[in-house]
C-alpha cells in the first residue's frame, strides 16, 4: 500500500484513477507520494518517507528542486496537460487588447439608467474603435507545449506568426504549424511584432528576461502578453514603457502590487489553468506519475532527474537508485551484484546535470546485506526495491 497526501485541493478526477493500492493519507509523514499544485514548499521539510512530489500543472518554482533532488525525492511537472486551457485565455487577452472590449463594456456600465441608452451607445462607440488581429504580426516566446499552440491558433486567425525558442526540441518542433516563422533571436522578434506574448519556465537564470533592452527593441505601440509568470517580465521596465506608450497595452495574469497600477494594464487573477477541464487533466496526469514511479520506477515529466521507462518489472526484481552524475557508478554497482552472481536482465541509466537515475531488472532477489552494500556506494542519494504494480 502506497500513502498519497494532498497539499491542495486536487480535482477529483484525479483521485479516481488512483489504483486500490494507494489510499490518501492526512499525515503528510508518510507518504510515499505528495501531490500539489501553488503551495509553497521551499521551507517544506519532508519526512523520511516521501519518495516523490507531482505538480498539478507546468510551473515549479514553488517547489526546491535542487533541495529535492539531493534527498532522492522525484519532482513531476504535469506539461501540455493545461496548454490549451492557457491558450484560450491567451486568445482572449488578444481579441481584448485589439477591441478595447473591457473599456468600452465599462464606459457602457456608467450609462445604465439613461432612457436612450441605444441612442449614446451608437454615439459613443466610436472612442472604442480597434483593430483586427488578422494580418498582425505575433511573437511568441518559447515554443513548449503552451507556445505551440498560441502559434498554431494564431496562424489559423490569420496573424503572421514569430516564434523564438533557442532550446526547441525535434519534436516540438513538429508540434509547431510550418507557416510560423523562425525568429533566431529575440531581438529579431522584438523588432517584427505587433503583439508579443511570452511563454516560458521562470528558473533561478531568467528573472527579468524581458527588461529595457528587450523592451526598446519592440515595435512603438507593442501590446505584451504575460501567462506564463510575473518575474519574468522587469515590471519597473514594463510600467515606464507603459507610461511613454512605447508599451500600449500589458496583459498578465498575474496580479502583484505594481501590476495592478498600471492603467494601460489587463491584470486577471492567474486563470490561465483555471477551468474544470485543465485541473482535470493536470491532477490525472499527476496522479498517473507518481503511480507509475512508486509501482514501476518509471519517471516521465520529472523537473530535477532524468526521464526513464523500462516499463513493468521483469525478472526477479526491479532496483532503482537515484545518485549523483559520477564516473564508475555503474561499475560499481555492477560490482556488487557480480559478487553475489546476480545477473542483469535489462538496465536503464540517465542523466540529468548533477543527478542520474539507473534502473535495473535482475535474474535474482537481493539480500538485505546486497542492498546495504548498494547504498552505501559514495555518491548513491536513494536505493529502492521496486514491488511492481
Amino acid at each position: 500500500m502506497f500513502h498519497i497526501y494532498r497539499k491542495n485541493a486536487i480535482s477529483e478526477e484525479g483521485l479516481k484513477s488512483l489504483l486500490p493500492h494507494f489510499a490518501l493519507t492526512d499525515a503528510q509523514e508518510e507518504a510515499e507520494g505528495i501531490l500539489v499544485r501553488s503551495a509553497d514548499m521551499h521551507e517544506e521539510k519532508l519526512g523520511a518517507a516521501t519518495l516523490a512530489v507531482a505538480r498539478a500543472g507546468a510551473g515549479v518554482n514553488n517547489i526546491p528542486l535542487e533541495r529535492f533532488a539531493e534527498e532522492g525525492v522525484v519532482v513531476f511537472n504535469t506539461p501540455g496537460a493545461n496548454a490549451n486551457s492557457v491558450k484560450e485565455l491567451v486568445l482572449c487577452g488578444l481579441l481584448l487588447a485589439a477591441r478595447n472590449v473591457l473599456p468600452a463594456v465599462e464606459w457602457l456600465r456608467e450609462k445604465k439608467g439613461e432612457a436612450d441608452i441605444a441612442k449614446l451607445a451608437e454615439q459613443g462607440k466610436k472612442q472604442f474603435v480597434g483593430t483586427e488581429i488578422r494580418g498582425k504580426k505575433l511573437g511568441v516566446i518559447g515554443l513548449g507545449a503552451i507556445g505551440a499552440e498560441v502559434a498554431n491558433a494564431a496562424v489559423a486567425l490569420g496573424m503572421e506568426v514569430y516564434g523564438y525558442d533557442p532550446y526547441l526540441s525535434v519534436n516540438g518542433a513538429w508540434r509547431i504549424t510550418k507557416e510560423a516563422r523562425h525568429a533566431t533571436s529575440l531581438e529579431e522578434l522584438c523588432r517584427q511584432c505587433d503583439y508579443i506574448t511570452i511563454h516560458v519556465p521562470l528558473t533561478d537564470k531568467n528573472p527579468g528576461m524581458i527588461g529595457e533592452k528587450e523592451i526598446a527593441a519592440m515595435k512603438e505601440g507593442v501590446v505584451f502578453l504575460n501567462f506564463s509568470r510575473d518575474k519574468l517580465v522587469d515590471e519597473q521596465a514594463m510600467g515606464r514603457a507603459l507610461e511613454s506608450g512605447k508599451v500600449r497595452l500589458y496583459v498578465t495574469d498575474f496580479a502583484n502590487p505594481l501590476s495592478v497600477t498600471f492603467p494601460q494594464a489587463i491584470v486577471t487573477p492567474h486563470l490561465g489553468a483555471s477551468t474544470e477541464e485543465a485541473e482535470d487533466h493536470c491532477a490525472v496526469m499527476a496522479v498517473k506519475e507518481l503511480m507509475d514511479y512508486l509501482d514501476n520506477g518509471n519517471i516521465r515529466n520529472s523537473v530535477n532527474y532524468p526521464d526513464c521507462d523500462m516499463g513493468v518489472p521483469a525478472g526477479a526484481q526491479r532496483i532503482a537508485l537515484l545518485h549523483k552524475n559520477v564516473p564508475n557508478m555503474i561499475g560499481q554497482i555492477s560490482s556488487v551484484l557480480a559478487k553475489q552472481n546476480i545477473n542483469i536482465d535489462n538496465m536503464t541509466n540517465k542523466s540529468r546535470g548533477a543527478y542520474a537515475y539507473t534502473l535495473l531488472d535482475l535474474e535474482a532477489r537481493l539480500t538485505a546485506e546486497d542492498e546495504a552494500a548498494l547504498r552505501a556506494i559514495p555518491g548513491v542519494i536513494r536505493f529502492r526495491a521496486v514491488t511492481g504494480g
